[in-house]
């Protein structure tokens, strides 16, 4: 059964709805929609390389905080609630030096006050490059 508030929730309205914004920046576009999880990528270019020329760590906790909470912003009724992140860790398992990297969000859990989402980054050829989990406060709009 889909967590989505929208049913037919689709990566291009996820893009949109991150339009002008860091993501645009950096390139990250949303590519997948599943029952429980999102999937985005990132290109792996001088927008998000350190000066070694390498994946800067940044960019891969940019990357978990968007696909996990825009996850969150997906799953909450919008005209009731917006939601936060509070937290984030990310453990910077492997380096990558071009290419693209993709992250799926899936959600540990699904509460009426917080949300915890593990996020996993994985390289083109499947290994897994940050493992991360980022934690999002859910607030009640106040209604004027």
């Amino acid at each position: 059964m889909s967590i989505w508030f929208k049913k037919e929730l689709r990566p291009e309205m996820l893009n949109e709805f991150a339009k002008d914004t860091l993501n645009d920046l950096m390139g990250i576009r949303f590519i997948e929609v599943g029952e429980n999880y999102l999937k985005a990528t990132m290109p792996v270019d001088q927008r998000t390389k350190q000066a070694y020329g390498l994946l800067h760590g940044g960019a891969s906790a940019t990357l978990a905080e968007t696909a996990g909470s825009v996850g969150s912003a997906m799953v909450i009724d919008p005209q009731q609630f917006f939601c936060v992140g509070v937290e984030i860790n990310a453990n910077h398992l492997k380096s990558v030096r071009d290419g693209f990297v993709t992250a799926t969000a899936i959600p540990l859990h699904l509460g009426s006050s917080s949300h915890v989402w593990e996020i996993k980054i994985v390289d083109q050829q499947e290994n897994l490059i940050c493992a991360s989990r980022l934690t999002v406060y859910i607030i009640r709009k106040k209604i004027n």
